[in-house]
């Protein structure tokens, strides 16, 4: 008997270090990528090693490990649906015998703590480290600056702690509710943690679907366009004609708006030869896949919604809920097996990119968006506190929206407001309809302008099309019309 103890505690030993090291291994490859996508925004700094270099450098590194955290947030649904299918279609297999419950629940508990970690405790320190000076009368240093960063968090945490505790007095002004904030880890940061991923969710329902109908703009922007009716050759002679009026007036004197127009009239010039010399199967085939692609995506989301809706309406277990059963690989979640658990994992890496596209689309973010070589670190760190918020919020949007019927794991499924019958169905409704929405303005941009053209509206700028950037006039299709 003692013998089987001892060797079902080292089977339970070598098994937690299996976990700890694949928990390992997975991080340090997203901290690896995330490092990479960082370095290659961040504005390069010199070489000479000060202060400031030092302080930089540890914020560039809770940047990347906030990164990280928020691509495991994004990778951690898709995991584990693919992984219960894996199990379900070789239950026996043993290579696979690494992939078990508790790995999975390993990996959101630990995703669910980097992510207060990181919203609550890295980014402010780095924000409040980067912009520290020290106490004015204080020695100068890293230090004082560490001092003062200190300082300014345990600030910060009472301003929290007040705002949270006036907004349960609001919300439910209980004894019991109130005593219960006494409890700062099992209540206090879930709570905080719950509205932090309500907002989140709101951002992500404010920005995915304006992201889905940008992104038939930016593919549109990345790929050769179809050459219709189209004489290039003509547009690059007038373009030529165009670089050299202006290089001529240049020489006179410098003058910066003349230098940015060149610089325009040359990036025109650069897409026209790129359209020029793209081969044929790449402009008349692959643009039109690509946005058929797009157009289908979006709409299999949309009636996943809208059926997601009549299921709450008639049946109860369409609610999201959370789960403590560590028992994956029992039972299959998705109908059609491993083909829709495949499309399911498509479309939540859709909305994802949808929402970051929408993000950066919206005018009052627009001065986050990272520019290659040039982006400060304040506001790295903003991206990377934005994209933290709108990753963490997937899992439970994917859920809410039922494009998945995978019970959230770990603190993931106890925030308060999964429970709630009308926000669930508040949410559905006003994702559906605002999609439908921006698709809808999306496909009849070109027929508003040709109706406000012909009505000689034009001049009043009634629509809200964007201009194009390489003519600098309106355009439906993304084609440079004139020049």
């Amino acid at each position: 008997m003692e013998e089987d103890d001892v060797t079902i505690r080292e089977q339970n030993f070598h098994s937690q270090v299996r976990e700890y090291i694949i928990c390992f291994l997975l991080f340090a490859v997203l901290y690896i990528v995330s490092y990479c996508i960082i370095t290659r925004y961040k504005r390069k700094s010199d070489d000479h090693e000060d202060e400031d270099a030092v302080v930089n450098r540890i914020s560039l590194y809770l940047c990347t490990f906030t990164l990280a955290v928020s691509g495991g947030a994004v990778f951690l649904l898709p995991f584990s649906i693919i992984s219960n299918e894996i199990l379900l279609s070789f239950p026996k297999n043993y290579y696979i015998q690494w992939l078990n419950g508790s790995l999975i629940h390993g990996l959101w508990n630990l995703v669910s703590l980097f992510s207060n970690l990181c919203l609550f405790v890295l980014m402010p320190f780095a924000y409040f480290f980067l912009e520290s000076e020290g106490f004015a009368g204080s020695k100068k240093g890293i230090k004082a600056r560490i001092l003062e960063t200190f300082v300014m968090l345990f600030l910060l945490a009472l301003l929290i702690l007040g705002i949270v505790w006036v907004a349960s007095a609001l919300i439910d002004n209980d004894a019991a509710s109130m005593e219960s904030l006494y409890d700062l880890w099992e209540f206090y940061l879930p709570y905080l943690y719950s509205c932090i991923s309500l907002m989140g969710g709101l951002l992500l329902l404010m920005c995915t679907p304006v992201g889905l109908s940008r992104m038939f703009t930016v593919m549109g922007q990345l790929l050769v366009k179809p050459t219709i009716l189209e004489d290039l050759d003509e547009q690059i002679y007038c373009i030529h004609l165009q670089e050299e009026a202006l290089q001529r007036r240049l020489n006179g004197g410098s003058v910066n708006q003349l230098n940015k127009e060149l610089d325009n009239i040359r990036n025109q010039r650069n897409k026209l030869e790129r359209r020029k010399k793209a081969s044929g199967w790449e402009k008349n085939l692959l643009y039109p896949i690509v946005m058929l692609i797009l157009l289908a995506g979006t709409t299999i989301s949309v009636l996943m919604v809208a059926l997601n809706i009549l299921y709450l309406l008639v049946d109860e277990t369409a609610m999201p809920k959370g789960s403590t059963d560590r028992g994956i690989g029992n039972t299959s979640l998705s109908t059609f097996g491993v083909a829709q658990a495949v499309l399911e994992i498509i479309l939540m890496f859709y909305l994802m990119v949808s929402s970051v596209v929408g993000f950066y689309s919206l005018r009052v973010f627009e001065g986050l968006t990272p520019r290659k070589d040039d982006t400060t670190m304040t506001t790295i760190i903003g991206c990377c506190v934005s994209i933290l918020v709108l990753s963490s919020a997937l899992p439970v949007m994917s859920r809410t929206l039922g494009i998945t019927r995978f019970d959230l794991l770990g603190d993931f499924g106890r925030f308060n407001w999964l429970g709630n019958f009308y926000i669930v169905l508040s949410y559905n409704l006003l994702f559906a309809v605002v999609t439908t929405l921006c698709l809808v303005r999306k496909f009849t941009s070109a027929v508003r302008e040709e109706l406000l053209k012909a009505l000689g509206l034009d001049k009043l700028q009634l629509s809200n099309s964007p201009t194009d950037p390489e003519s600098g006039k309106l355009s439906a299709n993304g084609h440079q019309k004139t020049l």
